[in-house]
């Protein structure tokens, strides 16, 4: 059976991630959580006092950027591969809404972008991959096979996030989950680099109102179509 691109592309906390993983699983392709790298490189900024509330120094992380290695590595009994910064698993570590907060202006910086989309491409050159993001298909996978676009309302999304970060017991509140949510979604939509946009061929998923037993679904659906080549 060939083996084909999946890009997955949307707004922050849309459950790119989620359906991402769950086809990947199911297909036996490889997942690559490219939001994982953004955040990686922000908890770098924010370790080495590049980025806060009261400054960014992005000419300080342009000249750090060479010293920034990231993998991504998965043992038996991990639900997914962890990203690991400079040999240290950091996947719990950039789930916060610290990092949630400066993501998008560390994500506006050409060559930031520019390291990791040519880090992604690699890592898709052998097909089998699915890939979620905010450019992934318009800029790293501009040819995959197939490409979803998912939406949904920022208050939808901000109950999601609240809840996803509450289960795990942080203490947030729910106006700051949306505000950043709202935030966000100006900042990568606005950017000049990438900007987050939909890709004139992909299938746009509004997911308000859908559970995810049923957008695993109809988004595997279309995956088949495509494997075979069905359309």
């Amino acid at each position: 059976m060939k083996k084909i691109t999946i890009a997955i592309d949307g707004y922050s906390s849309t459950g790119k991630s989620t359906v991402a993983k769950q086809l990947a699983d199911y297909l036996g392709y490889i997942y690559v959580d490219s939001g994982a790298m953004y955040r990686a490189v922000t908890l770098f900024a924010m370790q080495n006092g590049i980025i806060s509330k009261e400054n960014f120094d992005f000419e300080k992380l342009k000249k750090l950027l060479p010293s920034i290695q990231l993998e991504f590595k998965k043992k038996p009994d991990w639900s997914k591969a962890h990203i690991f910064l400079n040999g240290k698993d950091v996947e719990n570590d950039i789930r916060n809404l610290e990092v949630s907060e400066f993501v998008s202006p560390i994500a506006t910086i050409p060559e930031v972008r520019t390291k990791l989309v040519a880090q992604q491409q690699e890592m898709g050159l052998l097909k089998g991959v699915v890939m979620d993001g905010r450019d992934i298909g318009t800029v790293v996978f501009p040819n995959a096979e197939l490409k979803i676009f998912m939406n949904a309302s920022a208050e939808k999304r901000a109950e999601r996030r609240y809840k996803e970060l509450t289960d795990r017991g942080d203490s947030v509140k729910f106006k700051d989950v949306l505000r950043n949510i709202e935030e966000r979604d100006n900042i990568d939509t606005t950017r000049k680099d990438s900007p987050l946009k939909k890709a004139s061929d992909a299938i746009e998923i509004d997911n308000s109102d859908i559970n995810i037993e049923d957008q695993f679904h109809t988004v595997l659906q279309l995956a088949k179509d495509r494997i075979a080549g069905r359309v």
